[in-house]
């Protein structure tokens, strides 16, 4: 079927007061990770916001985080469904912001989580407003939406169901944070963090010295192991971001912990990273020391594959056709849900969602005009999917 994409970005550009009265609606209904019912209230109004527009929905539960929303718009169409996917959380505690702290001023808009990615659920929103407009019904059309993904899915099974609700789909636009200069995220290292925990002997520095095991003596040796790990050139990197220890300048210390943050670039490093890092705790340089270790969470890697590689290529060919802003790729360091849909074998590009930048900071902002800009992209996208499926709905 042939559909009019001049007429639909026209009605696009008519639209965006619609449109930026929904976006204050979503960054002024707070939704810090760490406060459920505030991700519940936002996530019951998107799901409201949803079914408006045709979707069934549903929660799925991933323990004791936020649940995940999954929507599906169209179930009984022929063909694989086309896949928006991302986070609802935000990193902002609840009220840290003035009330109504939704602000536009010089083409940026402002908020908690206006680009982190409150944008980003506006964009896939407003492309499934923009082609039932059309009367596109070519093709399912999937949301799924975490509520736990900025605190790395800990204690939940958050990735492992964002992974099982990707399966059988076409492809994956994970909306996260877009970038300021317009490029496309098409690989990210994947993060595992642990805690290790060093238990000393405690003695009096003065009347004991040798009676004592320093756990922080211990502990320095570990770190020194686990920085020598890091290898630049293979993208793998051990970062030691906290320690704790000890009492008092006069106590040889019984107890120190420290976190790790660990970065790799594909599953086979991971498994050599990992190898490394247990290495290193196992290790004893302090008799009489003893070294436990926890694991606390995980974003895995996005690995660049031929078939993600593909659907960046026609996403950008698409871009091309229709004179919309030009876009690249990139390979980025900080994790996100992409692995989960690309370890569910479904080629995926990240990062599509509204351009901006300082996410995670009071200064977090987007630009507005890229919500249009983008969801023209994507509109143009689903309509001509049917040139980048080489025959996987056979």
């Amino acid at each position: 079927m042939n559909y009019d994409l001049k007429k639909a970005f026209e009605e696009v550009d008519t639209r965006k007061d619609e449109v930026m009265d929904l976006y204050k609606e979503f960054v002024n209904r707070e939704s810090w990770s760490g406060d459920l019912p505030a991700v519940k209230r936002f996530s019951d109004f998107l799901k409201y916001e949803m079914e408006k527009e045709g979707f069934e929905c549903k929660y799925v539960e991933v323990g004791r985080n936020a649940d995940t929303l999954v929507g599906i718009l169209g179930k009984d169409r022929p063909g694989k469904p086309i896949l928006f996917c991302g986070h609802m959380d935000t990193v902002f505690p609840t009220g840290m912001f003035e009330e109504n702290p939704f602000l536009i001023k010089d083409g940026k808009a402002y908020g908690p989580g206006v680009l982190d990615m409150k944008g980003g659920i506006l964009i896939a929103l407003n492309v499934v407003k923009t082609l039932n407009r059309m009367g596109y019904k070519e093709r399912p059309i999937k949301f799924c939406f975490s509520g736990d993904e900025e605190i790395n899915h800990t204690f939940s099974k958050g990735a492992e169901v964002m992974e099982e609700e990707a399966k059988g789909c076409l492809c994956a636009f994970n909306m996260e944070t877009g970038l300021i200069d317009n490029y496309l995220c098409i690989g990210r290292k994947g993060c595992l963090r642990y805690s290790i925990r060093v238990d000393g002997v405690e003695t009096h520095s003065g009347n004991d010295f040798q009676g004592g095991r320093s756990s922080i003596v211990e502990m320095a040796y570990k770190i020194i192991d686990l920085h020598n790990i890091t290898d630049i050139d293979v993208g793998t990197t051990v970062n030691i971001g906290t320690i704790k220890g000890g009492t008092i300048p006069n106590a040889v210390p019984a107890h120190c912990e420290v976190v790790v943050d660990m970065r790799y670039t594909s599953l086979a490093e991971k498994e050599k990273l990992l190898e490394g890092f247990k290495k290193a705790c196992e290790a004893t340089y302090i008799e009489g020391t003893t070294t436990t270790y926890s694991y606390l969470n995980k974003l895995d890697v996005f690995e660049r594959t031929s078939e993600g590689l593909s659907f960046f290529n026609f996403v950008k060919e698409v871009a091309a056709k229709y004179d919309l802003d030009e876009i690249n790729g990139r390979t980025l360091g900080g994790g996100s849900d992409a692995a989960s849909t690309t370890m569910a074998g479904v080629p995926t590009i990240c990062s599509c969602g509204v351009r901006g930048q300082w996410n995670h900071t009071e200064r977090e902002y987007a630009i507005v005009d890229s919500i249009f800009e983008r969801t023209k992209l994507y509109t143009a996208a689903v309509v001509n999917i049917d040139s980048f499926d080489t025959g996987k709905d056979q």
